[in-house]
């Protein structure tokens, strides 16, 4: 019964575990609240040490993105899967659809999307079998890739910070010390070169680093384990979460913690430590929510200037959390939990879980899924 335990302790209202030997799909989809809507979360795929870490990741992520989405306004729950495998080796045609069609037996109760090692193409694969996947190619009517829409929202929530810790928002001439040049990483180093910003980035990937040195070319490479010493303005993680941790949160110098990265704080105390720092933290839930806000839009039908402008918001919303956070005197991550649960506990009020089918909400795309 420890599961379910685990499941009631944060609000869970689904796991569902699908495998099809056939093509060696191994996959945990958790579906954590659908109070506002049907839950919306990527898919990442990652060769988890056990099953246990593979679970433990997909019910944190799901968790986070009902939060994610309450508090970017949108009409959407949370949810998360995640494939357990290599990759480079175990992607396949095959693999991707018979996910797909997993996905489609939910009934519209879990929509996917992109989320670290998946790319258009794998979602393509499982828009074939389902409707219910968002960040499908722009040739099929979707939004494409959401990694410079994130990008553009961390940008907007570090110019929110520095308003409120310096004063301007401007970035001209700020330090940023830039952890993982992945597809967001690097979009956010290009914003960040351009409103001329000095950057110290770190990655292990080779490729990764040329393409970040291409898009950012001031930037200095720093070793991956050096990042959080170097005496910066801001720290922007963009890789994997808990990076605030016991082991890194004194070595940071740097005024505002603000990246894309999820579950930064490794333990929610760390929000408490560096408010005593006196180090602002901008809730990574809330500015890196430009992707999801993003392939949210393709319901409706997706464009470039509407997207822009809901991605915008970002810049508003976090200055009412630092708002919030100043008026009740509690940590901004509090903040941004109370704006939240406030909007999920007052539709609760409403209504209940979603239930429905989402056929009926994708005019703007080419139904072309097999049956």
């Amino acid at each position: 019964m420890a599961l379910f335990e685990r499941l009631y302790s944060q609000g869970h209202e689904e796991v569902v575990y699908f495998s099809d030997p056939t093509c060696n799909l191994k996959v945990i989809v958790a579906i954590h609240n659908t109070i506002l809507g049907p839950a919306l979360g990527g898919t990442r795929m990652w060769q988890y040490s056990s099953e246990e870490d593979a679970l433990e990741d997909v019910l944190r992520l799901s968790k986070g993105m009902t939060y994610k989405a309450a508090v970017s306004g949108l009409n959407l729950g949370g949810g998360k899967a995640v494939i357990i495998g290599d990759p480079v080796k175990d992607k396949s045609e095959a693999l991707f659809r018979s996910y797909g069609r997993f996905i489609e037996s939910l009934n519209g109760r879990y929509i996917t999307a992109e989320d670290v090692n998946i790319g258009v193409s794998d979602i393509d694969h499982i828009y074939t079998e389902t409707n219910n996947v968002t960040g499908v190619d722009i040739a099929h009517g979707g939004s494409g890739n959401p990694s410079p829409w994130t990008a553009l929202g961390v940008f907007r929530g570090i110019e929110a910070s520095a308003l409120k810790v310096f004063g301007d928002r401007s970035l001209d001439g700020k330090v940023v010390a830039l952890q993982g040049a992945g597809s967001v990483g690097c979009y956010l180093g290009e914003l960040l070169h351009k409103a001329g910003a000095r950057i110290y980035f770190t990655d292990i990937n080779e490729k990764n680093i040329e393409r970040f040195k291409e898009a950012a070319p001031n930037a200095e490479f720093v070793g991956v384990n050096d990042i959080y010493d170097v005496e910066c303005d801001i720290y922007a993680p963009c890789a994997l979460g808990a990076t605030v941790n016991d082991e890194t949160i004194d070595r940071l110098k740097c005024k505002i913690v603000a990246g894309a990265a999820n579950n930064q704080l490794k333990e929610p105390r760390h929000g408490d430590i560096l408010r005593q720092k006196n180090i602002l933290y901008a809730p990574d839930y809330l500015i890196n929510a430009g992707g999801l806000m993003n392939v949210s839009i393709e319901f409706e039908g997706w464009t470039d200037a509407k997207a822009r402008r809901m991605v915008d918001t970002i810049y508003d919303t976090t200055l009412k959390i630092f708002k919030i956070s100043d008026e009740k005197d509690i940590p901004i991550y509090q903040a941004t939990d109370f704006l939240a649960e406030e909007r999920l506990r007052s539709i609760k009020a409403i209504k209940g879980s979603y239930l429905g089918n989402l056929g009926h909400r994708f005019p703007g795309r080419k139904n072309r899924h097999m049956h």
